[in-house]
């Protein structure tokens, strides 16, 4: 097993290149230990963390691989976070940590609310709400990015794919925070907590799904749900996996990649001067922001036999968890990776949705908010200038923001 002595900041007693730490995220200093991971030991192995041993797979190609072999790296064995269950933990099964064929059935009960046709759908709804808010947005006066544009304009489009009602659509922030927070699982007294928010999301949502029974389909997941073998039978908890993983995953994913958009190019003025003045670059612009920000950290499976790994020796029942965040910074794919490029070549070779079985189903929606975010701000020759540090969450799964200070001016 590849083992480093190292002489970083890490906490005596802990392993530096542990890079489950969730102040590593809090403070943006995962950056090192990352860097000395792809070039000294791309699949690691970490003896001790808060969330027990695990396997660091840090670069591009071995991530992809796993990835490759949902057979020899399962999602449900042993669920899909570096986050292990606990003894009486109350399980909430969903498609994305389940195998096949059951995560096949379930998947495609979802997908045809993501086909190319819904987009073009939704496409001119999208555009009409992010101009109301963006034309609602002051000039010259400071104002918080994340809560007035990044988690409204998402909060919005969560509440009209599940035909949520309008008034309570924060409700479904609210739920996505305390679901996606997985440092929670150290700390008994707020996993109750969170057990209590989520049954009143559950509790919510049955409310919509028995108004929906014995009525005509509708484009909203619900009701797809509803109608189709695979999923309309779900007990209570598998309901609310199911819930859960569409809220953080429609959630955090587009939201922190607009509030990269609004810090990242106030970091790389040059590369915002290119966006500004060839408004063609946005869809790659799109791309290349979803990489840098990589709203997910990673993604964990669990090996069903022994098996090798870029020459580890990897064990049945071992923890492999890959790090998107690290193989979206791979210097051999990515020349230049810290930096936001926007015209970079192959900027949607990234990883930050996943690859194979279990590419994130919204992405394509993902793409078109942002997408549909950076034309109306070039319509309106609208330039985001960041006026202090982002206030950034501590975690090592979602990788977002929660506070930032920024003032719009005109170019």
């Amino acid at each position: 097993m590849a083992t480093l002595a190292t002489d970083t900041n890490a906490t005596p007693g802990t392993d530096p290149l542990d890079v489950s730490r969730g102040e590593l995220y809090r403070d943006d200093t995962w950056h090192e230990p990352f860097r000395r991971l792809r070039e000294e030991a791309p699949v690691y192995y970490c003896k001790d963390s808060l969330f027990g041993p695990y396997w660091s797979v840090s670069t591009y190609k071995p991530l992809m691989e796993v990835e490759s072999l949902p057979d020899v790296y399962s999602s449900e064995r042993g669920g899909m976070t570096i986050a292990d269950w606990q003894e009486g933990d109350v399980r909430m099964p969903m498609f994305i940590a389940m195998d096949r064929p059951k995560h096949t059935a379930q998947r495609r009960t979802i997908a045809p609310a993501f086909t190319p046709s819904e987009m073009v759908r939704m496409t001119e709804n999208i555009r009409t709400r992010t101009s109301e808010i963006l034309d609602s947005l002051p000039t010259g006066e400071t104002f918080d990015w994340v809560d007035t544009v990044s988690i409204e304009l998402t909060t919005q489009m969560l509440a009209i794919l599940f035909d949520f009602p309008w008034e309570d659509r924060r409700k479904l922030t609210f739920w996505s925070d305390w679901a996606g927070d997985i440092e929670i699982a150290t700390n008994p007294e707020k996993k109750q907590e969170r057990l209590m928010h989520l049954y009143e999301c559950a509790a919510y949502f049955r409310n919509l799904w028995d108004s929906k029974i014995d009525k005509e389909p509708t484009p909203d997941l619900i009701s797809m749900m509803i109608h189709s073998d695979a999923m309309k039978e779900m007990d209570d908890m598998e309901f609310l996996g199911n819930l859960i993983l569409l809220i953080v995953g429609g959630n955090d994913t587009t939201r922190n990649s607009m509030t990269a958009y609004a810090y990242g190019l106030d970091q790389f003025p040059e590369e915002r001067a290119k966006l500004e003045a060839d408004p063609g670059l946005i869809q790659n612009a799109t791309q290349e922001l979803i990489r840098w920000q990589t709203p997910l950290s990673h993604m964990r499976r669990t090996a069903t036999q022994d098996t090798e790994l870029a020459g580890q020796q990897i064990r049945e029942g071992d923890k492999v968890v890959m790090w998107y965040v690290s193989a979206n910074r791979d210097e051999s794919v990515f020349p230049n990776a810290d930096r936001i490029i926007v015209d970079r070549e192959n900027a949607r070779r990234h990883l930050a949705f996943g690859h194979g079985i279990h590419r994130c189903v919204g992405a394509r929606l993902a793409e078109l908010q942002i997408s549909v975010l950076l034309e109306e701000m070039a319509k309106r020759r609208l330039r985001v200038n960041v006026q202090g540090e982002p206030v950034r969450t501590m975690g090592c799964f979602v990788r977002g923001y929660r506070k930032l200070p920024v003032e719009l001016s005109r170019y």
